[in-house]
């Protein structure tokens, strides 16, 4: 499968559901591995914030990231159309801190989507694949969340709100191409006791009876009804009856378990990649679905790290040869450690270190049993990922990257003269405010000899002089 975008901007107007502020988005076709992106157009600068699950910082009733000063909430509903219709890549401009609620649902997102298009790319996707259970669970509130192999994204998602009027309730999603009938018209849903609480913490101020699905699990007098009325800033309610309060029907007799799958979609997209197997979800919620995100995502980054050699061809020209790298980075001999990089797309990067016994470590390192150094290793993969940084400054003489952390290291066999080191460097999460967080794998053939996590940050340099 290729990496997919739209095919044209679209943009779209309503009301932010907590805020209750009138809110433009506009969503515009992006490059292929640029993934799912917010700009916020109001703040100075037009700070960007990814849609990635480690910045994520509040899940009360709805999905918050935040980058700086800049955040944006309510994320989960768009994210969801997203990942549904297929989209890979799209920068999202909002003109304030909340992805409007439209009717409650996800619908309008992909209607707009629906219109615009898909455009398919030039690279393929990668997809996390489940290979065996994951599982997280939190023994308070009893929700589950497990995650099986499958050859193919399918989600099941059961809710249980000890109510008689919603009862137990599950959903199912076994064909993503069903998405835009079966899940995105479903609207999230309150029960009507809720409302004043979430109204005092300074929520859903843009709440309405279009917006969301209310349920009235219990008789409420006229004159506490009239009181909510006020605070909601809405005429006078009444509930003469337990059953759902909106005028409307609903749209499907389990649309609440289908909401619920809904946003367990939209949680998630942070992950960054589509999935390939099998979600079940007992009792979902935001702050669950997050924890969950987060553990998969520690275990793609697991499965990245153990994708094995490149495939080095000897006959394909360098792309950067050792006097390409000279004018990027600022080592000379006897510590220039690169000599040339063969590969490299937006997340990674491979070169090649050809060890020679002229090296002049080896006249102590060691007489009689030379072995080239595991912490040489480790520089030459910095140097890599060195080169991966600087490359993307236009003016890389005026830059160099400072090492901040070595994590996991682990040398696995030794390397000698007449080695030929293929150095990986493969990006763990993007790079922010000059922070590269990098896998390193050093292989001699098809052995792996070495293995680390660096993080190191871009730093400007007075312009060196040869």
């Amino acid at each position: 499968m290729k990496q997919k975008t739209i095919a044209k901007s679209f943009r779209q107007e309503g009301v932010g559901l907590h805020t209750g502020k009138s809110v433009i988005v506009e969503f515009e076709p992006a490059e292929a591995n640029h993934g799912i992106r917010f700009m916020r157009v109001d703040m100075k600068d037009q700070p960007v914030l990814i849609a990635d699950v480690g910045q994520v910082v509040s899940t009360n009733r709805g999905t918050t990231i935040k980058n700086g000063d800049a955040q944006i909430s309510t994320i989960e509903h768009v994210l969801s159309a997203l990942s549904g219709m297929g989209v890979d890549n799209v920068l999202i401009k909002v003109d304030g801190p909340e992805i409007p609620i439209m009717d409650g649902s996800a619908l309008h997102f992909v209607q707009g989507i629906h219109a615009a298009g898909l455009l398919e790319q030039d690279m393929d996707r990668e997809y996390f694949e489940i290979e065996e259970p994951i599982s997280f669970k939190d023994e308070v509130t009893g929700t589950e969340l497990l995650a099986l192999p499958g050859d193919k994204f399918e989600i099941t998602a059961m809710i249980d709100f000890n109510s008689q009027i919603l009862g137990h309730q599950y959903a199912s999603l076994h064909n993503i191409d069903e998405y835009e009938t079966q899940i995105a018209p479903c609207r999230t849903f309150v029960f009507i006791r809720e409302l004043e609480q979430l109204f005092d913490q300074n929520l859903i101020k843009g709440g309405d009876l279009e917006n969301a699905v209310v349920i009235a699990d219990r008789l409420m007098d006229q004159d506490e009804l009239d009181r909510l009325a006020k605070k909601l800033g809405k005429q006078s309610i009444k509930v003469e009856k337990t059953g759902i309060l909106n005028t409307t029907s609903l749209k499907f007799e389990n649309e609440p378990a289908r909401h619920k799958l809904l946003d367990v979609i939209g949680d998630l997209a942070l992950l960054g990649r589509p999935i390939k197997g099998k979600i079940v979800a007992r009792k979902p919620g935001h702050t669950a679905n997050i924890e969950f995100t987060k553990l998969l995502k520690r275990k793609l980054i697991e499965q990245r790290k153990t994708k094995g050699r490149p495939k080095i061809d000897p006959d394909q020209p360098a792309l950067y040869g050792i006097e390409d790298i000279r004018k990027m980075l600022p080592h000379r001999y006897p510590f220039l450690l690169v000599d040339k990089i063969v590969e490299m797309d937006e997340t990674s990067i491979v070169g090649v270190k050809n060890i020679t016994f002229n090296e002049a470590l080896f006249q102590g390192h060691f007489p009689g049993n030379s072995i080239f150094p595991g912490v040489l290793q480790v520089e030459a993969l910095a140097q890599v990922g060195g080169v991966f940084i600087l490359c993307k400054v236009p003016d890389p003489e005026n830059w160099a990257t400072l090492l901040l952390k070595i994590d996991n290291t682990k040398f696995k066999s030794k390397v000698v003269p007449g080695d030929q080191l293929i150095l990986k460097m493969q990006l763990l999460v993007p790079i922010r405010r000059g922070i590269c967080h990098m896998y390193g794998t050093a292989y001699v053939g098809s052995r792996l000899v070495s293995e680390s996590e660096l993080t190191a940050q871009i730093v400007r340099n007075e312009p060196r002089n040869e």
